[in-house]
């Protein structure tokens, strides 16, 4: 006999570690479908602070505009009337100044006009981004429209009271 025997026998299965890889692979899918879900989950999450953020920027943006149309109407009902009940102002200057005055207020209310029908109507098929973008730019309008009536209200106060300097100066009592 030679001492070389070699001899090829069957494989051994060890069946535990096998069921073992069974059941981590199975666990391993479930946690995969509830990462999935997860994921999911958070785009609609994400989606939805998306919505609620544009929301709010619409809500501020219409605060502001409606504060902004707040300023511009007491200043024509407070200051704007002062300045034409002034004795210093010309009755020919009135209506140029109510005309002027009166244009920025006719763009205001049509500003407003405008962001209700934004607001309020479905047939302009806007998404949320675009009416907010829309009504920022309707909010830096009213901005450059309170600065622009406050720079005439300050230039009309300015003529004011010029005009009344000049009348004391021209009928000043002389004394010498």
């Amino acid at each position: 006999m030679s001492s070389r025997v070699t001899s090829q026998g069957m494989p051994v299965y060890d069946n535990t570690n096998f069921i073992g890889l069974a059941k981590s692979l199975i666990e391993s899918a479930k946690q995969t479908s509830e990462l999935l879900k997860t994921v999911q989950f958070l785009k609609e999450q994400k989606e939805n602070l998306e919505k609620v953020n544009n929301v709010v920027r619409q809500l501020k943006a219409v605060r502001e505009l409606a504060r902004n149309n707040q300023i511009l109407f007491d200043v024509v009902q407070i200051d704007v009337r002062n300045i034409l009940n002034s004795p210093y102002i010309e009755p020919n200057e009135v209506e140029r100044i109510s005309d002027s005055f009166n244009y920025v207020i006719e763009n205001a209310l049509e500003s407003l006009d405008f962001v209700d029908q934004i607001l309020s109507n479905d047939f302009l098929k806007m998404t949320d981004s675009e009416r907010a973008l829309i009504l920022k730019q309707k909010e830096l309008e009213s901005k450059k429209m309170v600065s622009n009536i406050t720079v005439k209200t300050k230039r009309y106060r300015e003529i004011i009271s010029f005009r009344k300097m000049q009348d004391k100066v021209n009928n000043r009592q002389i004394n010498y």
